[in-house]
């Protein structure tokens, strides 16, 4: 079934697909709204795709082929290449880093050094499982007045581990001034340590898991006082 964006109402150049116009304000604007949506997603997912085959310096071209349609088309759900690389950034935060290490917070562990452990085993296997879409994220940091997906999941992650390190001071009683300067220096060097590793690749990725889960809760322990029972 043909689709409405791709309807044509004057004869289209090269063979190219014309959007319709927009109908009135009533219920098919609605639909036609919803429509576009969509259809920005598909988008969206065809250019995660591209950068998984492509790498992180991928062109629009490259989207293009990989949703099946011409480049002009992706031109009329994003203004610019920069639009298109924000929502590819936003869909790699929401749909593949974010679940990973909030989930492994959240979760039930045995103790401390086994959470810690788990949060880190899935950022170290998230480089090994995408490392294009990785090489992406890393390639489009401090982006001037753009989406900076490192440094926005980089604040979730360690505003979550630092809640989780406040709720265990307060009720043990004791001063949660620290929790938040522990949580953003134990996510900072997990980071930073992991993307040096991503290149020199100087131990496996299990090992590199040890050496970081050491580091974090051998300082964590002297800091945070044991679990309540």
């Amino acid at each position: 079934m043909q689709r409405v964006a791709d309807v044509p109402t004057a004869r289209p150049p090269s063979g190219e697909a014309v959007e319709a116009p927009l109908p009135p304000l009533d219920g098919r604007r609605s639909r036609w709204t919803e429509h576009r949506r969509a259809r920005r997603e598909d988008l969206v997912g065809a250019a995660v795709e591209a950068v998984r085959r492509t790498g992180p310096h991928f062109a629009v071209d490259d989207v293009a082929r990989s949703a099946g349609v011409s480049k002009t088309v992706i031109y009329r759900y994003f203004t610019d290449k920069d639009e298109l690389v924000d929502a590819v950034l936003e869909r790699i935060s929401t749909n593949v880093l974010l679940p990973r290490l909030l989930g492994e917070l959240t979760r039930e562990h045995a103790d401390d050094r086994a959470a810690l452990r788990a949060v880190i085993a899935a950022f170290v296997a998230l480089i090994e499982d995408e490392p294009e879409l990785y090489r992406f994220a890393y390639a489009h940091t401090g982006r001037s007045g753009r989406a900076d997906l490192v440094a926005g999941t980089e604040h979730q992650i360690a505003e979550a581990l630092g809640a989780l390190m406040v709720d265990r001071l307060t009720q043990a009683g004791r001063p949660a001034d620290g929790a938040m300067t522990w949580a953003y220096g134990v996510v900072g060097m997990v980071q930073l340590a992991s993307h040096w590793w991503s290149v020199a690749r100087t131990v496996p990725a299990a090992e590199l898991v040890e050496q970081l889960t050491a580091l974090a809760d051998g300082g964590l322990s002297t800091l945070l006082p044991p679990p309540r029972p």
